[in-house]
């Protein structure tokens, strides 16, 4: 198995009230991932970086939103992933 750049698989982590309230609640942290990385990487990433124990990760796609210019140029958005990333229990981010 070829092991990915750990710093390319997560991009940034997402800040956001539903993001808050899934920390707040279930213990779960929104990150912006690469679209090519599988759960199994971003598990590997969130442990290697953050010293975290992960307990389970769900991902979504997501397409880019088009976009239209004055003089008709049409165009989009990048597509994007999501990984919303368990943590075993006693462990938590500190984002402040």
């Amino acid at each position: 198995m070829i092991m990915k750049d750990l710093h390319k698989v997560i991009k940034t982590i997402r800040l956001s009230e539903k993001a808050t309230l899934l920390g707040e609640q279930n213990n779960e942290y929104v990150f912006s991932v690469d679209v090519d990385a599988t759960k199994i990487d971003i598990k590997q990433a969130v442990e290697k970086l953050f010293g975290k124990k992960v307990n389970g990760v769900r991902t979504a796609n997501y397409d880019g939103k088009a976009r239209r210019e004055r003089r008709a140029d049409y165009g989009r958005t990048n597509h994007w992933k999501k990984a919303i990333v368990r943590l075993k229990a006693g462990e938590k981010f500190d984002l402040a």
